[in-house]
């Protein structure tokens, strides 16, 4: 079995860049996807704020599998994760700053969640007092359990930003190592 291309620590840079991603990646789809599971029971329509996420997040996950999948048959070419992690980058940063600005004045310590009514519960009965209200962080106000959910979404998005930026770079350098390879003059005086 192929063990994947060597690319020195700027390969074993990239793999792990990847790694982490994907994990973060994930665990925000879950998050997310279980706030909007919760607004869809309450007979709620989730925000576009949380469904842009969960289909920004989606979109990341595909590229990011795909270009690591490339790039392990060593078939990548490193100009497309320059483009490709800038252009997510931007789209990480808008989720981070439009999921973030009102959850940063939140105080998930200072909300119910331990006495019997925590979770699920606490979520149903908040939507019973905030129903008309579509703003999400009324709604992630609702239990603690769900303010650090999302502030988790939030922190994790704020993560990808710096993973992204890291991958681009880490990328461009990778190009131009495997370009000055390709394109460097042989040496004749020195052959045989």
């Amino acid at each position: 079995m192929q063990s994947g291309p060597s690319h020195g620590a700027l390969g074993a840079t990239f793999t792990v860049v990847r790694a982490m991603q994907i994990i973060s990646l994930i665990s925000i789809i879950g998050m997310t996807s279980n706030f909007i599971s919760l607004m869809v029971q309450s007979s709620q329509k989730p925000p576009s704020v949380i469904v842009g996420t969960l289909s920004v997040t989606c979109i990341a996950v595909l590229y990011v599998a795909i270009t690591y999948i490339l790039y392990f048959d060593g078939v990548l070419s490193f100009l497309v994760p320059v483009v490709g992690d800038s252009l997510l980058l931007i789209a990480v940063i808008v989720v981070a700053t439009t999921v973030g600005k009102p959850l940063s004045y939140l105080d998930c310590a200072a909300l119910p969640g331990g006495n019997g009514n925590s979770g699920a519960g606490a979520f149903i009965e908040s939507v019973k007092e905030n129903v008309g209200k579509v703003n999400y962080w009324v709604w992630a106000g609702a239990s603690r359990t769900t303010c650090f959910e999302m502030k988790a979404i939030w922190g994790l998005s704020i993560a990808l930003c710096v993973l992204f930026a890291f991958s681009a770079v880490c990328s461009a350098c990778l190009w131009k190592q495997t370009k000055g390879e390709k394109g460097a003059p042989k040496d004749i005086e020195n052959e045989g």
